[in-house]
This record gives C-alpha cells, structure tokens and sequence, in this order.
C-alpha cells in the first residue's frame, strides 16, 4: 500500500467502549459519547509464525 493510504488508514482514534473509529482530533466518540479513545496501533494484527 502506499504511505498515503497507510496514513489515511491508520491516523486514527479508536472507542474503547464500543470500538468506533474516530478523526484523529476526536475527544469523545461520536457513536457513543464516551471520552476514553485511544490511537490506532501501528503494527499490523495478525498471524506471527
């Protein structure tokens, strides 16, 4: 993927009550009002071998 797109993909705020994704400047969630958000991980989830 190109760093254009890997920014726009993980530049990012996540709920964590309910999982929303958020804008980056986001300070509560706007699905659910709750202010505990945290950024999106940088490393890709998945299978390690």
């Amino acid at each position: 993927r190109s760093p254009t797109a890997v920014e726009r993909l993980l530049n990012k705020k996540i709920c964590m009550n309910c999982s929303a994704r958020n804008p980056p400047k986001a300070t509560q969630c706007r699905r659910c009002g709750y202010k505990g958000l945290r950024v999106k991980s940088r490393e890709r989830s998945g299978k390690t071998q």
